[in-house]
């Protein structure tokens, strides 16, 4: 039923997704055992902590600029196919220092990739630099320092993933500051796996344009006017909550609630392979299980290139794709 939509994806985690076919191929290629992280139903893991052992272990299999530059143009190619006119793919130059490629190469390879599948393809995709909360706070102020200082024009924007559970935001914040000002788009993870006070803190520390999930803010009321009031977008991972356990299923899921409450909301995938998704099956999603409509799923397209980091003439140039693709009026913020 959205097969035919436009879409564009602003929150996905480069080694997430990684497809399971592309990760044996790579195992083979290093002779690598993966059999304790994967079967023949997938990636193995049973909770957030083990998600991210079996994410590290996925993104080992990655360790040259070859590597990166497949895995990206692999994604994107996928993304390609299913109608995606944009996407921002969240990266850590900090794992690349830690696998020994060093985080000049790690980027490069992602470029290489990026360039060749808009050669191929058309779509336009950017980076977003993360830091990893659950290395400390000293690791997320160098990949901002990084962000900065390798003046990368596919390098818009910048975040903090990783485990929600350590520190406070407060212990960031000074990450974030470099980036602002640097000119950098901000978005932060919060309302995952911690509750709605994660986002407020977000709000309040960092400022950010976007928060990545922040669907635990259905949690306060008041809270979510305030999102409303702000305009801040929601990057909002159905599938990823579902298989965190986040909540039970997509029929409690508070996507339509925070719509319908004036949240500016999109629709993205996280880590696709390892939720059993992609983001066309959250598109799929949302009309079907959620049971939101047409409109309301391109509306929310819309807000993605709305919010996405990208210079005026790129983002003029695709909304004027999508609208003349799309001929709907959804010129209101979803």
């Amino acid at each position: 039923m959205t097969a035919h939509l436009l879409k564009a994806e602003i929150h996905c985690h480069l080694e997430g997704a990684a497809q399971p076919d592309l990760a044996r191929a790579q195992a083979q290629k290093y002779g690598v055992d993966i059999s304790g992280i994967l079967n023949e139903r997938g990636y193995i893991w049973s909770d957030f902590s083990e998600f991210i052992i079996c994410y590290d272990a996925v993104a080992s299999l990655f360790r040259t600029a070859d590597d990166y530059a497949l895995l990206t143009s692999t994604y994107l190619a996928e993304l390609a196919a299913a109608n995606t006119i944009y996407s921002e793919l969240i990266v850590s130059p900090d794992h690349g220092d830690r696998i020994g490629l060093g985080a000049d190469a790690y980027l490069a390879g992602i470029c290489d990739g990026i360039e060749a599948a808009r050669e191929s393809t058309g779509i336009e995709a950017r980076i977003i630099v993360t830091g990893e909360r659950h290395f400390g706070p000293d690791r997320v102020v160098a990949a901002a320092d990084y962000a900065v200082r390798s003046r990368n024009p596919l390098i818009t924007g910048f975040n903090m993933a990783g485990e929600e559970r350590m520190g406070r935001v407060a212990d960031y914040a000074r990450a974030f500051d470099i980036a602002r000002d640097a000119g950098l788009g901000l978005t932060i993870h919060a309302g995952e796996v911690c509750g709605a006070f994660s986002v407020s803190d977000a709000l309040d520390l960092v400022h950010p344009s976007r928060i990545g999930h922040g669907v635990r803010a259905i949690e306060d009321a008041a809270l979510v006017e305030r999102l409303a009031e702000l305009g801040t977008v929601l990057e909002v991972c159905p599938g990823s909550n579902i298989a965190l356990k986040v909540f039970p299923d997509f029929e409690s899921h508070p996507l339509r609630a925070l719509k319908e409450a004036g949240v500016r909301v999109c629709l993205n995938s996280d880590d696709p392979p390892f939720f059993h998704t992609s983001l066309a099956r959250e598109y799929e999603n949302a009309c079907r299980t959620i049971g939101l409509g047409e409109a309301e799923i391109n509306a929310m397209t819309r807000t993605a290139l709305e919010a996405a980091f990208v210079d005026e003439d790129t983002r003029f140039r695709l909304l004027s794709r999508f609208d003349a693709e799309t001929g709907e009026d959804v010129s209101k913020p979803a």
